[in-house]
């Protein structure tokens, strides 16, 4: 009974958890793909200007990152005339792009020769990051908006 108990606190943290990330990001409605598009675009103009005084902190990049797979998967989700290896390679390319906008912003000015040199290899461990985080940023979308089915794979 003991460890019944914990699972299911474990679940309801889970929930709260998930009910966080649904908060923070909001998911948007169904856009179409011009829609989408501007919508990113927007979105990265935003965070650049939010980097431009070179105040923006890892943790806040790393939010940005998310709220950008969060807004890109939502908006591909409803779009189906796209493969989903295209939505993927399409996705990776808007980080790519915010990352190539935003990063040199988290860069203290002392520690731009070591970021020159290291740039190429945290721009990569980024999108293997993003890559990964696909799947699980796609699972909240859906389990966020109940008209989306929810597909499971074995």
């Amino acid at each position: 009974m003991a460890g019944t108990q914990r699972i299911e606190g474990a679940r309801d943290k889970l929930d709260t958890k998930e009910n966080r990330m649904a908060n923070i990001f909001p998911v948007p409605a169904p856009l179409t793909p011009q829609a989408l598009e501007s919508a990113v675009a927007q979105f990265i103009a935003d965070a650049k200007s939010k980097a431009a005084d070179r105040k923006i902190t890892v943790a806040e990049f790393g939010s940005l990152i998310i709220g950008l797979l969060r807004l890109s998967v939502a908006g591909l989700d409803s779009i189906d005339v796209i493969d989903g290896e295209s939505k993927k390679k399409w996705v990776l390319a808007c980080v790519a792009r915010l990352f190539d906008t935003v990063a040199d912003g988290c860069v203290p000015l002392l520690a731009r020769p070591v970021w020159f040199i290291a740039r190429p290899a945290i721009r990569l461990l980024v999108l293997s990051a993003a890559d990964g985080m696909l799947e699980q940023v796609l699972s909240l979308v859906r389990s966020a908006s109940p008209s989306v089915p929810v597909e499971t794979t074995p």
